[in-house]
Order: structure tokens, then sequence, then C-alpha cells
């Protein structure tokens, strides 16, 4: 099945590019099947390439997804159109009486600060209470997994001397658990973050469970079976050329900055980079995906009505 969104979303011409299936609002209306509700609260500045990275990777399973884009109210947008945020976006606000199967929560450029100094920090604690009874599964993503985690279980983040900059060799630690199904025993994923959380902060009483690791970089995924959550600190669904944007894009601004560590053949920034890390970033959102499918009530407005709630498997 494919994935629903919004007829006139730039992300729609990208994907069918690219050959993911894209369903329009008028067949989506002809058939008779719930698709899974899925929202997206995008932190990140530019909200249209983030958009389009997530609905690549949600759109690729066999289930009708139907995608609604949701934003932070009191905060204004620096980096995309008003007209664009108004199209296709709804706050928090005008969402919170919705059941959604899926809730994704993007990173946002301002981990060095503390979460309390962010500026839509106390909206951002409610929803993440509000997810807790109106979400069946939620995925966070970078610094939106930090806040979570730091808010459900006062895991702290502690800040890098430099830049965890590329794309970094992870460990498998648990391929019995269904999130990794499919995974090799090791594996490459994009990296970009000034901070970072630490294995030995996860306490066996807090029900988290470490998936993904690197030698290098420290804690990549963390499983939360009894609220199904999942936290990932990397970026899996970059774009080949995103840390290359970066890296120029600092370059430019003359901040310090080095060469995305195994990125540029050869770690030559005039190559074309290469995505050694897209297969593992369909396989994760694919089995996210499907666990929610395969868990998550019948009817969306039982979502949350049991205290205790649908588990997913571990």
């Amino acid at each position: 099945m494919p994935i629903k969104i919004p007829d006139q979303l730039p992300a729609r011409e990208t994907l069918q590019r690219e050959g993911v299936m894209i369903m329009d609002e008028k067949t989506a209306l002809r058939q008779d099947i719930r698709p899974l509700q899925i929202g997206l609260l995008n932190l990140m500045p530019n909200k249209i390439q983030t958009e389009t990275q997530i609905a690549r990777l949600i759109g690729s399973t066999p289930l009708q997804i139907e995608l609604t884009l949701v934003r932070i109210g009191g905060h204004k947008a620096k980096n995309t159109p008003e007209e664009h945020l108004i199209s296709f976006y709804q706050t928090w606000e005008e969402v919170k009486d919705r059941k959604f199967d899926g809730f994704i929560i993007t990173g946002a450029p301002i981990e060095t600060l503390a979460f309390e100094e962010v500026t839509y920090w106390r909206e951002l604690q409610r929803i993440l209470d509000w997810t807790e009874t109106n979400v069946h599964s939620s995925f966070f993503i970078c610094w939106g997994a930090m806040a979570a985690a730091w808010h459900f279980h006062k895991l702290p983040k502690y800040t890098l001397p430099e830049k965890a900059f590329g794309v970094y060799r992870h460990r498998n630690l648990k391929p019995a658990s269904p999130y990794l199904s499919g995974f090799s025993d090791d594996f490459q994923i994009s990296v970009s973050r000034w901070t970072e959380v630490h294995e030995e902060d996860i306490r066996p009483e807090s029900g988290l469970e470490l998936l993904m690791k690197s030698d290098q970089t420290g804690v990549c995924l963390i499983a939360e079976k009894a609220c199904n959550r999942l936290y990932i600190f990397n970026h899996v669904e970059y774009d080949s050329t995103t840390l290359a944007e970066e890296y120029f894009r600092d370059a430019k601004a003359g901040m310090p900055t080095r060469v995305p560590h195994n990125y540029f053949p050869g770690d030559d920034p005039s190559k074309p980079p290469l995505n050694r890390w897209r297969s593992h970033a369909f396989l994760l959102f694919g089995n996210w995906i499907n666990q929610v499918y395969q868990t998550t009530p019948f009817g969306v407005s039982d979502i949350g009505r049991n205290q205790t709630r649908e588990r997913l498997t571990a």
C-alpha cells in the first residue's frame, strides 16, 4: 500500500520520481481500509527536506499510511515559508484531540542548550506527556530522542569536545529484536551531533534496552517495550548529501569543522559522497511500522483507552 500525503506537498514529486507509491486523497477515500495514522512533529529548520526524508522511509512499507505534519504552535520557523506551514502543517494544539498509531519527533539544531532553555520546552513536555495517552508507539530522533529520554527517564546528555560527524560503524546488540529484523551484525549510520548519552546511565529498572551502539560514537538506538518507544540518537533518515551540505555550510561560515568521517571517497570533499546507510534506514522504519501495525488497536479511537496498553513484542 502507498503513503497518503497532501496532493500539493513538495515531497510528492520527489517521492514519485524515486518510485515511492503515493496515493491521492480521492483514491484513499475509495478504499475500505483503515490506514495507519502517523504524525510527524517536525522540529528541523528545513522542514521540507525533513518531511521528504521521513515520508520516503515510512512510504516504503506494504501498509497504507496517512501522514500528518505537525509543528510547535508558539515557535516561528525561520527556514520554511509561512505559506508552506499554513498549507500543510497543523499545530499540536490543533491535533491534540486526535489519536495516532505512531508519532515521530525529529531532532533540532539546539542540542547544546539545556533543555529548560529551549523556547518551546514547556510545549514539548506537554506533547511528550500527551503521547502516553494519544499515541500507540513513539519514535524519537536525535535531539528529539535526547529530549524524550530526559523527560521520561532523566537520562542526561553530555556535550562532546568536538562534533560527532560522519558515517560510523555500529553493532547489532540484539539480533532478536523485531526492530532489528534483517539487520547485519554491523552496519554504518550517519552521525551529526554535539552531544551524547552514556550507556552507563541507562538503568536496568528504567525498562530501556540498548539495541545499537558504535565503538566510536556510543549509544545509537534504545527501545522501551512498556511504552512502545524508540529512541535513535543518529540520522538514518539523512539523504546522501545531507552531511555534505552541513560541512560546506559550516566551512563557508568560518566555523571550525572537519571533513565528515568515512563519508567522502578518500576524504576528498570534491568527490560525491557515498550513501552507506540507506538500506538499514528502510529496514528500521519498516520494522517499526510493522510493529505498530501488529499491535495497535483495531479502532484508532481505542488507542490509550487501556492504561496498561498493548505492548510491542521485544
